[in-house]
């Protein structure tokens, strides 16, 4: 072997030495960035040079060094789909629990500013008519609070109404949000595989892939397969949203106001076939968005039907009473609620008395004094089917919603977290890790230098210096 192969041999050391140190330079810069993956230089040795006989094998001797053969990613891709597939059923729970929260608190109950208090008013302020029937502040105090509690009832299904609005307008976003990692991911699929087929490092590429992807997965549940070239497609509800460097667009259809059809997600190639979504926010977001059902529909609708009945009820159950009774100008059969058949009930209850003359608070026969129909009128608090005992389970049926899908959001969460964290145990950057590795590429590097001024020290003698012994 010729001694200027040494050379060559501690040269490769040098270079492999210092991609180490360049490699680990990168990662600790990186430690901090979102999504990275650690990496790792790959080395293999170089054997002797030449080979002997028919069986190509390496002559003895010394080997020739080392190469670097790649910058490996240090990514599980089993730890990445798992993380994906919990981000999905955490986005999806979650958008539910903050929905049902928004819509739990804007109830105020238990509360002063709730409807049930408001109720409580309504009904004290007839026990008070009833004993004091002909007093014309009494009946003021009546129409007063009856106008406030239909006007509680209009704030409180304006709310709902506004929040489902909301909601609707959220889930368009995340559609626009959906569209676009998917043309993300599509427009890096083409570049890292062109990238590939020219040599050149794809590391950071593939981690900007998977970020997009698991942003995919948390919005809409997508499901990652590899091609094997490179690309990768992408599944929402078992049909490709990305497909290799194509992306296909989604649409969000369905009325942009509470009451009419469903909201629902849409190929946009496909008007009208709707994507059945399993998981991600938006799956959540869309599912509250739901028309009512009876109450098996979205929890938002379904509050605005419980507002339409208990109006209805309301409204029924006091104008039963009240035509039965007698006004204090002798007029019978009169209702004290009515609605507007132009607008939903709970939107459309009014007070028809506009003063004392129109409440009829005495039974038939009784005398202008008489207060008894008032009295029957409070006593409507009262009983199975009252307007509070509708009220109050409606509320119940909220809290109970609200509550089951902020625990299903507390355990996914959890397993998110947990998936995230086998995750990063695998891939993350660990600056001891690091600082170590640092520390023997560069007494490596040392290592090879060494070698390298020993070898040049050898042919200094051999050039230099031979042949003048003895002269």
């Amino acid at each position: 072997m010729s001694t200027f192969a040494g050379l060559t041999t501690s040269y490769t050391g040098l270079s492999a030495a210092r991609a180490a140190i360049e490699l680990a330079g990168q990662n600790i810069t990186n430690v901090h960035t979102p999504g990275y993956t650690r990496q790792r230089v790959d080395l293999s040795a170089n054997p002797a040079l030449g080979t002997v006989g028919v069986l190509a094998l390496p002559r003895s001797g010394a080997g020739q060094g080392v190469t670097v053969t790649g910058i490996s990613r240090l990514a599980d891709d089993l730890l990445t789909a798992s993380v994906r597939t919990a981000s999905a059923a955490a986005g999806y729970h979650a958008s539910r629990s903050d929905l049902l929260a928004q819509l739990e608190d804007g109830l105020h109950e238990p509360g002063a500013n709730g409807l049930s208090a408001q109720l409580q008013e309504f009904w004290a302020s007839w026990q008070d008519l009833g004993n004091a029937a002909g007093d014309g502040a009494a009946a003021a105090v009546v129409i007063e609070e009856a106008t406030a509690l239909a006007s509680r009832i209009g704030e409180g299904y304006r709310a709902v109404a506004d929040q489902w609005k909301a909601a609707r307008a959220d889930a368009a976003a995340m559609v626009e949000d959906v569209n676009q990692a998917a043309a993300r991911v599509a427009e890096l699929n083409d570049v890292i595989r062109r990238t590939s087929l020219g040599g050149g490092s794809v590391n950071e590429l593939l981690d900007e892939r998977d970020r997009v992807a698991g942003d995919l997965a948390a919005l809409a549940g997508g499901v990652v397969h590899d091609r094997g070239d490179g690309t990768v497609d992408v599944l929402v509800a078992g049909n490709p949203v990305v497909a290799g460097t194509v992306a296909h667009r989604v649409a969000l259809a369905g009325p942009t106001t509470p009451g009419g059809g469903p909201v629902q997600l849409e190929w946009e190639r496909r008007p009208g076939t709707p994507i059945a979504l399993d998981g991600g926010a938006l799956a959540g977001t869309v599912s509250m968005l739901a028309p009512a059902s009876g109450g098996s529909g979205g929890p938002l609708a379904e509050a605005l039907a419980s507002y339409d009945a208990f109006a209805t009820t309301l409204a029924a159950q006091v104008n039963a009473v009240h035509r039965q009774g007698v006004t204090t100008t002798g007029a019978t059969g009169l209702d004290f609620f009515a609605t507007d058949p132009a607008l939903p009930p709970a939107l459309g209850l009014r007070v028809v008395p506009t003063g004392a003359d129109g409440i009829a608070a005495a039974a038939p026969g009784a005398g202008a004094l008489d207060g008894s129909n008032a009295d029957r009128i409070a006593q409507l608090a009262k009983g199975a089917g009252s307007p509070d005992a509708v009220w109050s389970a409606f509320v119940a049926r909220v809290g109970v919603t609200a509550g089951a899908e902020h625990d299903r959001a507390a355990v996914t969460e959890l397993g998110r977290a947990s998936a995230l964290a086998r995750q990063l145990s695998t891939s993350s950057v660990d600056l001891d890790e690091e600082n170590l590795n640092l520390v023997a590429a560069q007494t490596a590097y040392q290592g090879a230098a060494r070698v390298f001024t020993a070898i040049d020290e050898m042919l200094d003698v051999l050039v230099n210096r031979t042949g003048l012994v003895g002269r």
